[in-house]
């Protein structure tokens, strides 16, 4: 009844769980979770969360946001930064810094901001390098 096997389930399960912030909530200060969020309302401060965030098309986010995924309908505002997916739709509105592993964008959004995407730029230069070598006459070395 009272074992520590039910507990470890239970905090397995809390860690899937989304949480929502609903059209007209406004949330000022920081956020940590280990869960998803889905935000159709407005956040000012910073969200870290180990979940997926999606912004829908009435949410707003000013600050700083720092997860794995994120889809966006909505507005962002600041520092983002993402390893791994950030997903743009037709009606998004992204300014400030961007830091992610990948970018997706449809028509039609809006994306003014400093961008840099980590990981595939080691291997892309690592790779022109080696090109340019096989290719480069020998006429043109040097001793």
């Amino acid at each position: 009844m009272f074992s520590d096997h039910k507990k470890g389930k239970m905090t397995a399960d809390n860690t899937s769980q989304q949480n929502i912030i609903a059209q007209g909530t406004t949330l000022v200060g920081d956020i940590t979770s280990k869960g998803a969020f889905r935000i159709d309302g407005t956040i000012k401060g910073t969200l870290k969360t180990q979940g997926k965030i999606v912004v829908g098309k009435s949410g707003i986010i000013n600050g700083a946001l720092e997860g794995e995924n994120a889809d966006f309908e909505g507005k962002f505002s600041g520092k983002l930064k993402l390893s791994g997916t950030l997903s743009l739709k037709a009606s998004a509105h992204i300014e400030g810094e961007v830091e992610v592993g990948k970018l997706a964008v449809e028509p039609g959004a809006t994306f003014n901001a400093i961008c840099s995407m980590k990981g595939a730029v080691k291997e892309l230069n690592k790779g022109e390098q080696q090109e340019g070598q096989k290719q480069r006459p020998e006429t043109e070395r040097t001793a």
